[in-house]
């Protein structure tokens, strides 16, 4: 059984950075695509990005964190990594990391992961 852990989440002022992580343990990392999600209460679990290593070492960015968010990963360290920069108000959630083999049409849906970490909340503002 895979378990997950994310870390990092903090109050950090508009402009700012974080970085997230997210620990893997029980399971064989390398073969996961790591999604991250992130969701603010009375809304939808919102895609983030993600990282398929297998089949072609992709990575995938929503819309509105495209060239400000980017997503690495430590497979030795069974550690994946969401580097979040030029922080607004708008990013604040808690964030999920994921681990799963989803195909290309499911991979930005909840529905392409098996295992989900507990969340490290974000909070952008002054």
């Amino acid at each position: 059984q895979v378990q997950l852990v994310e870390s990092g989440g903090a109050l950090v002022q508009p402009g700012g950075s974080l970085r997230l992580s997210c620990a893997a343990s029980g399971g064989t990392f390398s073969r996961y695509t790591v999604g991250w999600f992130r969701q603010v209460p009375g809304k939808e679990r919102e895609f983030v990005g993600a990282h398929r290593g297998l089949g072609g070492n992709t990575y995938h960015y929503s819309d509105s964190v495209k060239g400000r968010f980017t997503i690495s990963r430590d497979n030795a360290k069974n550690t994946a990594y969401l580097q979040m920069n030029r922080l607004n108000p708008e990013d604040t959630a808690l964030y999920y990391c994921a681990l799963g083999q989803p195909i290309l049409s499911v991979l930005r849906r909840e529905t392409g992961y098996r295992y989900w970490g507990q969340g490290t909340q974000v909070t952008v503002s002054s």
